[in-house]
């Protein structure tokens, strides 16, 4: 019974087995009711036919003037035209005792009726010699005489008979719908069932090394098949997923390589060299901590981006977007002032829209992106502009450096991902600032992206949806922290 399969064909066979028997019992009780409803039809005309002669006054045409009508009707032969094979017709004194009965009835006589009874119509099923009958009693007034009692009974062998023959019948009809129905059940659960067992047998088959493998049931439109669709678009994901999360590995243990091969060399060196030669001793423990500072800087990149893509419970509140980019900007200008570049903040910044974030995750987007510009930037400028409409915040970053090429924009923002102008040892980085970048503005619901400047260099374009400027004040107070998973 653990089975779905079983479970379901139980439940449709339960089910049709109580509908059925409960249509059967139904049809037996209605058939019942029918003849029982015919039977009292026919001696009700009867009964009503004699009681009308005995009521009528005046002498009897039908059946003759010379004696009463109770004893007219008594006579032999005299109840013959309402008796039949099948019905019987008593006439019974006041004390209930027979006066004239139908030939049929020969020596039976049906139950005598108490005396006392009150005038009207009684019905009763009698057991005697002749069967079982169905008797109609009515108390008649004979004109001013003493009233007589007209009997009336219909036999209820055939009704019997065919309430037995029916009630065989439909018992015969049940077994053999119990058969049908358990083996329609098992049969429609097997079919019904059958392509989820093909389903979970190709999904057992494949394993984390075969996630390019698709089930690829495009004959199927049910339910089955949108499973089966679903999980093929899942393999692809989960293929996708697999493939970024080794690209990460190789990327990560290739970019974590060189840093720690150059401290172990520059070790190396200081315990061979260092006590002799006091320049290898200089240059080595400047190396070691040189890259050991971009090693550190890449583990804390990798933390940030972990924590930004982990669905982590993130703090926010009301932040004005004009203090964190003053901020980012205030603390890149030494930066920008070493390469002679003028950083310039213009924009929608008095008082500036406001958005729901992190003011640290924040500002450390923008500043990766100004640190880009400044680092990829010879001669010129770097500007931030502010803008806003009514649901969104937008924040340019643009340059005047070397710009990014036409095949590299669709990738700038892939972690460890590196252009061209960029992988010299020369020019400084990790490859994962604008992961980061894209990250954080995923967390915050703003989108990223790049373009390339008509005039040369970079511009980056964030945008983030805004919040009304009345929730900015309540940061003049202990703000209350909103709480967001990325999903």
């Amino acid at each position: 019974m653990h089975s779905l399969r079983w479970r379901i064909a139980t439940w449709y066979t339960l089910l049709l087995l109580c509908v059925i028997g409960l249509v059967s019992i139904v049809l037996f009780f209605q058939l019942r009711t029918i003849l029982f409803d015919q039977a009292r039809a026919r001696i009700d005309q009867i009964g009503r036919d004699i009681a009308s002669i005995v009521s009528r006054s005046g002498p009897l045409v039908a059946i003759g003037e010379a004696f009463p009508v109770d004893e007219q009707l008594a006579l032999p032969g005299n109840l013959e035209h309402w008796s039949s094979p099948t019905t019987y017709v008593e006439i019974d004194n006041a004390q209930g005792y027979p006066i004239g009965k139908s030939q049929n009835m020969g020596g039976v006589s049906f139950a005598r009726r108490p005396s006392d009874q009150r005038f009207g119509v009684t019905y009763s099923v009698e057991k005697n010699a002749l069967g079982d009958i169905y008797v109609r009693d009515e108390r008649v007034k004979v004109g001013g005489a003493t009233p007589i009692i007209v009997k009336v009974g219909e036999r209820l062998d055939v009704f019997n008979e065919t309430l037995r023959r029916t009630r065989d019948l439909l018992l015969f009809v049940f077994l053999f719908a119990v058969a049908a129905v358990i083996a329609a059940s098992i049969f429609l659960s097997s079919s019904a069932i059958r392509p989820i067992g093909e389903l979970t047998e190709a999904i057992g088959e494949i394993g984390s090394d075969q996630l390019n493998r698709r089930l690829a049931w495009t004959d199927r439109t049910d339910e089955v098949g949108r499973l089966a669709a679903t999980f093929d678009a899942m393999l692809a994901r989960l293929e996708e997923a697999f493939a970024r999360e080794r690209q990460f590995i190789s990327d990560a243990s290739h970019e974590l390589k060189t840093p720690l091969t150059i401290i172990n060399a520059n070790a190396q060196m200081l315990e061979r060299w260092g006590d002799r030669d006091p320049h290898v001793r200089t240059d080595s423990l400047r190396a070691i901590v040189e890259e050991s500072a971009a090693l550190a800087r890449m583990v804390n990149g990798l933390l940030t981006l972990a924590k930004a893509e982990s669905g982590e419970r993130i703090p926010l509140e009301p932040v004005r977007l004009s203090e964190v980019l003053s901020e980012a900007v205030r603390s890149s200008a030494s930066r920008a002032a070493e390469k002679s570049l003028v950083l310039r903040l213009s924009g929608d910044l008095h008082p500036g829209p406001c958005v729901l974030g992190n003011a640290n995750l924040l500002r450390q987007l923008f500043s990766n992106l100004i640190e880009n510009g400044i680092k990829f930037t010879e001669r010129g400028e770097v500007e931030v502009n502010l803008a806003a409409t009514a649901d969104e915040a937008v924040v340019h970053v643009s340059d005047t450096g070397v710009g990014i090429e036409e095949e590299s924009l669709a990738r700038i923002f892939d972690r460890f991902y590196r252009t061209d102008r960029s992988r010299s040892r020369a020019v400084e980085g990790t490859g994962l600032g604008l992961a980061i970048v894209r990250s954080i503005a995923r967390v915050h619901e703003g989108t990223v992206q790049a373009t390339r400047r008509a005039g040369g260099g970079t511009a980056f374009q964030v945008t983030l949806p805004r919040i009304a400027t009345r929730a900015a004040s309540a940061s003049e107070a202990p703000p209350e922290q909103a709480f967001i998973s990325r999903q």
